[in-house]
């Protein structure tokens, strides 16, 4: 039984068609969405479309809650805030009712998964150190819980204390527990462009990092054909 498990897609078409036609072929039986779906780029509805169509487990994100909301953009950056009063042009009724109508957090077979933190799930906290996953930690009831956010791959281990390794491969021992960030599918800021996912071999009892190339030229041209601001299309090629 394998899990691709995937978020922050950020309305990136092609780079989400990339991670599910790597995710078919290496095997994927499932799939668990970890939210936001759109915002930054060009395609949020045909994004929402496609993830609808998986049937899978999702959980909501920020933008999502703003995408599917009235309410004041004060607090985002003035690139997501523009992004965002764009999306809410550009989704259907439909789109905008079923993102608003997303769970927060929720429990997948054996492994939680989570936007942003397990501790006020609904705050938008970022998990960027030992501290902050502490705080996640204390409310994660199964051994691994997948999250996103911070567009940046990275376990947090906690085994008496808590630690952050870099993985391309993490093995899941007994008595360990796991705050796993899978990347972003759609605008990695770790300083590497290519869409980023997980695959959870839940047979197996551990998980692997996938780095994909996809036609990222294309995901930057319809962000400026759009009238999106051209510094959204620049920072995809940076990883950024």
């Amino acid at each position: 039984m394998r899990f691709a498990i995937f978020g922050d897609i950020h309305a990136n078409l092609e780079a989400l068609q990339a991670v599910l036609q790597d995710a078919k072929e290496q095997g994927c039986t499932h799939y668990v969405c970890i939210g936001d779906i759109v915002g930054y780029n060009a395609n949020p509805h045909e994004c929402v479309e496609l993830v609808q169509s998986l049937g899978c487990p999702v959980i909501k994100g920020n933008h999502d809650e703003q995408a599917s909301s009235s309410s004041s953009l004060e607090g985002f950056n003035p690139l997501a805030e523009e992004a965002l009063t764009w999306t809410r042009q550009n989704l259907t009724k439909e789109d905008i009712a079923w993102l608003n109508g997303l769970k927060f957090v929720r429990q997948v077979r054996d492994f939680t998964v989570v936007h942003a933190t397990l501790d006020t799930p609904h705050k938008w906290g970022y998990v960027f150190n030992q501290l902050d996953a502490a705080a996640s930690f204390s409310y994660q009831h199964t051994a691994v819980c997948f999250y996103g956010h911070t567009h940046s791959p990275r376990a947090f281990v906690r085994d008496g204390t808590v630690y952050s390794i870099q993985f391309d491969v993490i093995k899941f021992e007994m008595g360990k527990k796991y705050f796993l960030n899978v990347g972003s599918v759609g605008q990695p800021r770790d300083g590497d462009w290519r869409a980023a996912y997980a695959i959870y071999h839940a047979d197996r009892n551990y998980a692997e990092l996938r780095r994909l190339e996809y036609d990222i030229e294309t995901a930057a041209r319809k962000i400026i054909d759009a009238g999106l601001p051209r510094r959204l299309a620049e920072r995809l090629a940076q990883g950024k």
